[in-house]
This record gives C-alpha cells, structure tokens and sequence, in this order.
C-alpha cells in the first residue's frame, strides 16, 4: 500500500507538471509572433520587481494581489499588513482548526491547502496566485520547481532574521510599506498604553518566563520574540534571561537549576498533553514551592503557541494584551 501510495503521489505530480507544461506551449502557440512575445515580457518586467531569495531571484508583481501563503507566521505577517491570501497552508497542527487560536478570528473563511509540507498544488494551480510565499522551513524543495511553474515564487531562510525585520522585509515583498508603517504605529500605542497602566508597580522586579517542550524545560531571552516584546514594555528579566543567545534566542535549563528562571512574576507554558503533564508533576515538586513566583501566588499560564510559535505582529499583539491580562488586571484574569 505504501508503494501504490508513493506511485499515485507521483503521478499526480506528474499530471501536474503536464499540465502546467501545456499551459505554456498555448501561451507561444497563440502568440506566436515575436513582437507580442516581447511586448508581454516588457509589460511583465515593468510592473514587477526582482527580489533576492532563498532559491535565488524572483520577478514579483509591485502590488501582488493574488497571495498564496505557505505557512502560519507568513500568512499572519500578510493579514496584519492589510494582504488577506486568497489561500494558505498551514504548519499549525493542534486541535481541530488550521489556524492558531491568536489568528482564528482573522485567518476564519481563508481557503486552506493542507499543511505546509505537501500543500494541495492542484488547487493552488486552480487558484491562479500571483505570488507564492513560503518560509524556507516550511516545505521541501522538492515542490518549489513546480510552484515556480505556477506563479512567481518567493521563499525566505527566516532563520536570518528577527520577527520585526520579517514583517518589515514581508511588507517589501507585498508592496505594503505604508501599510507597515501603520501597523507598527498600532503595535507602538499597545506597548505605550500597556507601560502606562503599569505605571511603576513593576519597578525593580523580575519577569520570568519559562516553558515546558517534549520533556524539556526552556526559556527566551532578550533577542527572542517574547523577549523582545517585554523589553520593549520595559520590563526587566532574571539574569539569566537577561542577556542574548545566538541564533536562536533561547536556552534550557534542568529540573535542578530550576531557580534561575524564578522571578516576581513567572509565566509557563506547555506545548504538548506529555508536557503539561510534567509541569503538573512538577507543580508538587519541592524546588517547584521554592519559587519565589509560586509562593506569591504570580505564576500565569499562558498559550505556547502565542507565546513561541506567534512569531509574528499580530501573535506579538495577543502577547501585550496577555501581559495586560495579568499584569494589569490579576484579579479578573480567568
């Protein structure tokens, strides 16, 4: 079953790639004077512009309307910026909906295409994008030939980069500057409103944050996503999250140096049903009641894919209105 399975993929692909080939051949067959040939080129030239990739040089429309996503973080990257995709893969997989909770209520009636390891490209196809726009991470090379085939492609190494250069560098692919510009006007009055209801009530104290992945205990720390965000609140970090780690901006930690992530405030949280399990195994563990955080009763748990796989503006947003949440308003916190 395994062998007929891999054959019918294959051949899809192929019918695919058929298909898409004689698409082309039309195109010459009933344009074939050269003159009209080069006069569609100049057209095609003049309203794009070349951007510089992962898989090497890519003429994109000044204004693409048509976008495929091929991932969460640039599928959330292009709504903030005011490009909803006419269609997006997903590499979100936790519950029943494509979507991360943060995103749902933006992303909800967007076409979805799978996820983003073998998106649907027979649908893609039919879609007609003017842009595809994947992450480097997010599908396998082997199919970025045949997105070529369908519609300029654009796809990143974001590894390179931090989130707020990505959304700066997705608004220059989408042609969205003016666009962006506002929407970090927008985030820019959230972390204003949020320093001033907080006041001073936090000066001199720490905030932590610690979480809890396929058995191992982490955190973020300033060059991170949600270390970026509390820095730019003013909030300060333990020490031993206050400081950079290259590339990624996270490190771990074991059960006994547990101490170093303590602070006034803790915020935890858990990706998987085996992790939320460990920490609450842990929460009965006596280095677990020695936590400063934990013996305030200023421990909050927060969702691990806003704050860890929300690498993106309108995921940095549910960050601030979390951190008003219960900073702000403990008392109503549910």
């Amino acid at each position: 079953m395994a062998v007929l399975s891999i054959i019918t993929k294959s051949f899809d692909r192929l019918k695919l790639l058929v298909l898409i080939v004689v698409s082309l051949l039309l195109v010459v067959v009933c344009h074939p004077v050269k003159g009209q040939v080069t006069s569609l080129l100049s057209t095609s030239i003049a309203d794009c512009r070349v951007i510089q990739h992962e898989l090497g040089k890519t003429c994109v429309p000044l204004h693409p309307k048509r976008v495929v996503t091929l991932s969460t973080m640039d599928l959330a990257n292009a709504l903030a910026l005011g490009n909803r995709p006419i269609a997006t893969a997903s590499d979100f997989s936790e519950g029943k909906t494509p979507f991360p909770p943060y995103l749902y209520s933006q992303a909800q009636g967007i076409p979805t295409l799978g996820n983003s390891i073998e998106p649907n490209l027979e649908k893609i196809l039919y879609l007609k994008p003017d842009l595809i726009y994947s992450w480097w991470g997010s599908n396998p090379k082997a199919i970025n030939s045949l997105l070529t085939g369908i519609a300029p492609t654009v796809v990143h190494n974001w590894e390179n980069f931090s989130w707020k250069e990505i959304v700066n560098l997705t608004a220059q692919l989408l042609g969205q500057e003016q666009a962006s510009q506002t929407a970090w006007q927008h985030y820019q009055t959230k972390i204003q409103n949020l320093k001033t209801a907080l006041g001073d009530r936090y000066q001199g104290k720490k905030i932590s944050f610690v979480y809890f992945y396929f058995g191992r205990i982490g955190t973020s720390v300033n060059n991170s996503f949600v270390g970026s965000i509390l820095k730019d609140v003013g909030l300060q970090r333990p020490p031993a999250q206050d400081r950079n780690i290259e590339p990624w901006g996270s490190t771990e930690f074991s059960l006994e140096e547990l101490d170093q992530v303590d602070g006034d405030v803790l915020f935890v949280a858990s990706f998987t049903e085996d992790d939320r399990k460990d920490l609450e195994q842990l929460q009965h563990n006596p280095l677990w009641q020695t936590l400063k955080a934990v013996q305030k009763k200023q421990v909050y748990f927060v969702s691990a894919v806003t704050w860890l796989w929300g690498s993106d503006l309108i995921g940095a947003e549910a960050v601030i209105d979390d951190l008003q949440k219960y900073l702000v308003t403990p008392d109503r916190a549910d």
